[in-house]
């Protein structure tokens, strides 16, 4: 298993660790696969009334999909399979709240996870960054996600910026990313505070307040995201190409954080 679950039944609180501690917590296919499996399941689990996503160890919360993973794409350059369209919880019909604790980097297709989430608590280690145009890839989702939650011109930076920059967890609280700032020894602490004042409300108004705010953006949310398959087959360099720059990332200097 690559996903640990540690259920507090009294407190109605369900706590989900991405477990790949020695890989960043990189998604690999088995990861995503139980992360979608996850969700469906807490949707009938009337003793979990809310959830904390947070990444194993401090390194990093998460750092997207697993390099290794090999996933064959469509000649057509209007679709992309892309196995991390399922791996949040909007994706798999739950609306059980889902508070996000950020540990170390976050980065690139985190954000399907992190843009499906209710809010987030980071530790002040926490960084967030989108790696996709320094190795020849179209940032898409991640940036449709992200601009749903960030100012416009902070999103273009980040996604534009590739490497080169890492958003800090102090400039990720002033710009509204994150709502709760804490030192890295509370974070489990500040997330379950929060989950458990959440689970301890009547569930049925607390899924419908999420129901009701996803519904605000979800709209123009889904438009965008449409368009992201066709953006992504016709701006992406060849794997091997993307291969190679990453290869290539330790000549690189190192990235400036702010």
């Amino acid at each position: 298993m690559t996903v640990r679950v540690e259920r507090d039944g009294a407190g109605g609180v369900a706590v989900v660790t991405l477990d790949r501690e020695g890989r960043h917590n990189a998604i690999d296919l088995a990861t995503a696969d139980e992360l979608a499996a996850l969700w469906q399941e807490f949707r009938h689990d009337e003793d979990v009334r809310a959830v904390v996503l947070t990444g194993a160890g401090t390194a990093a919360f998460c750092t997207g999909i697993d390099r290794d993973v090999s996933v064959p794409q469509p000649a057509s350059p209007y679709s992309v399979d892309d196995p991390l369209l399922a791996v949040g919880p909007k994706a798999n019909d739950l609306w059980k709240p889902v508070v996000a604790a950020v540990n170390g980097m976050a980065c690139g297709g985190a954000f399907y996870l992190l843009g499906e989430s209710e809010f987030i608590v980071a530790s002040s280690s926490a960084t967030f960054f989108d790696p996709h145009t320094t190795y020849g890839m179209v940032s898409a989702y991640e940036a449709v996600y992200m601009a749903q939650r960030m100012p416009f011109g902070e999103v273009a930076r980040m996604s534009l910026m590739g490497t080169a920059e890492r958003l800090s967890a102090l400039r990720a609280y002033e710009i509204g990313l994150v709502s709760e700032l804490v030192e890295p020894g509370e974070l489990a602490a500040a997330a379950l505070r929060s989950a458990r004042t959440l689970a301890g409300f009547p569930t049925a108004a607390v899924q419908g307040t999420v129901r009701a705010l996803w519904s605000a953006k979800q709209a123009s949310l889904r438009r965008a995201l449409d368009q992201a398959p066709a953006l992504i087959a016709l701006g992406n360099l060849p794997p091997a190409e993307q291969a190679a720059l990453f290869t290539g990332r330790r000549a690189a200097p190192e990235p400036r954080v702010r």
